[in-house]
């Protein structure tokens, strides 16, 4: 069985949202307990770090979450926060590494076991969804082209990698002051495969309002 450990980024200040989107109630709960619930529960998840606008909470997380190592302050932006969780790992260096949105509470152990042996085989892995709409590329308000949406896929987390691979993608991209919108991004940078596994539908993130009553439908069905 492979160990892993994932980055749990919940740093976000929710400006969609209204508030922080990670600390809205789905159900009796916090958006964000669901999703530490999730990997608590996987297998072949041995540790978590978890990435907080502040570190204040950690006694209260490590009481509830027996695989919560550490928590971290987030960065200015996503990729910086990844790396404030990503740095904590490197003492222990774990065979695959996974990097979740913590507002994407309704992940199930399936797509974690999917990407966690797809990132072990490959180096890199993240699950996508088929564009079901047609894509039209717009510039300056006129239709340019209409984009071919069977190469196109839209990216979900987890997101996992071999920990030797996602350390030379964001090393590279922080000597170059590079970011990217996703953690594969970096990898794709550096000249490394990622490997695309088959995403969820369910496995939604948390953006607006209206995201919450969707997750309450979706935990009904």
């Amino acid at each position: 069985m492979t160990v892993a450990s994932a980055i749990i980024v919940a740093a976000g200040a929710g400006k969609r949202f209204g508030q922080m989107k990670q600390f809205a109630y789905l159900r009796a709960k916090p958006v964000l307990e669901w999703t530490l619930e999730r990997f608590e529960a996987h297998p072949e998840i041995a540790a978590i770090v978890l990435v907080l606008p502040d570190e204040q909470d950690l006694k209260h997380y490590r009481l509830r979450y027996a695989k919560i190592v550490d928590l971290v302050r987030g960065g200015e932006r996503r990729q910086d926060s990844v790396w404030q969780g990503f740095r904590i790992l490197a003492p222990s260096a774990p065979e695959v590494v996974l990097v979740h949105d913590g507002a994407r509470p309704l992940v199930d152990a399936a797509l974690i076991s999917r990407v966690i042996a797809a990132a072990k085989a490959g180096g890199a892995a993240v699950p996508v969804l088929p564009v079901e709409d047609t894509i039209k590329e717009v510039r300056q308000g006129r239709v340019a082209v209409t984009v071919d949406r069977t190469l196109l896929c839209r990216a979900q987390t987890p997101q996992g990698f071999r920990y030797d691979v996602l350390k030379k993608a964001m090393d590279a991209a922080r000597k170059d002051r590079f970011y990217g919108t996703d953690e594969a991004a970096l990898v794709e940078r550096v000249g490394l495969a990622v490997t695309a596994v088959a995403g969820d539908p369910r496995n939604i993130k948390i953006t607006t309002r209206a995201d919450i009553l969707i997750a309450e439908a979706l935990l009904d069905a």
